[in-house]
């Protein structure tokens, strides 16, 4: 990939860079997970990418190794509750806090995936951290490639335990997006706890009227 706005940083200086990035931010059901990760310049890590552009098998033998040579990483989320009480945007910026308070190295500048740069205190401490938000970073991005690869082994793991307990609604299969099959299952079976009330109203109502269910 084009490492181009790591690079640039690091020749200027900088040591820690964080890069930071959401998945979860589109299904129906389940929390949004957030990583960040300060990679180490001197460790490569070959094959990264935008996690969307690999494979499942390819995130999961990457994640352990950027987890491996990496200055310091962290994963964090925030739940369905919280999504459904602040919104999406505010609940994946929450997720991104987290995340970064739970980093052992302070960054010392932070990219983010996105358009929107939100204001972070490393633990609620000092003076807000320096970054940008880059649009299609974690094409452009080893370090925000890097967090979403960890990011999305995380989700998919856990959407995978959560059919477990919640079974019938394919959650290992669609990891609660609006597969045709995942909003077909809700119809039938209602929804569960681990729904996005706002998501299931808004979104099923949507697809019903292209459907003609109602």
């Amino acid at each position: 990939m084009n490492n181009q706005y790591d690079n640039q940083l690091w020749r200027d200086g900088i040591k820690f860079l964080a890069g930071i990035d959401e998945v979860g931010r589109g299904p129906l059901a389940g929390p949004v997970v957030a990583a960040a990760v300060i990679l180490d310049p001197g460790k490569k890590i070959y094959k990264v990418d935008d996690s969307k552009k690999l494979t499942e098998k390819q995130r999961q033998q990457l994640a352990p190794r950027i987890k491996e040579k990496a200055h310091a990483w962290a994963i964090a989320e925030a739940s369905v509750e919280e999504i459904d009480r602040l919104n999406i945007i505010n609940a994946t910026f929450l997720a991104m806090k987290r995340a970064l308070d739970q980093l052992e190295v302070i960054p010392e500048f932070i990219l983010v995936d996105g358009r929107d740069f939100p204001t972070f205190l490393y633990r609620d401490q000092g003076m807000p951290l320096k970054g940008r938000a880059v649009i299609k970073g974690d094409g452009i991005s080893a370090s925000i490639a890097s967090a979403s690869i960890i990011a999305k082994v995380y989700r998919d793991e856990w959407m995978t335990r959560a059919a477990e307990k919640f079974p019938g609604y394919g959650f290992e299969k669609h990891k609660g997006y609006a597969a045709s099959e995942h909003m077909a299952k809700i119809r039938e079976l209602g929804p569960c706890s681990l729904h996005r009330k706002k998501f299931i109203r808004n979104i099923m109502h949507e697809k019903a009227q292209q459907l003609s269910w109602i």
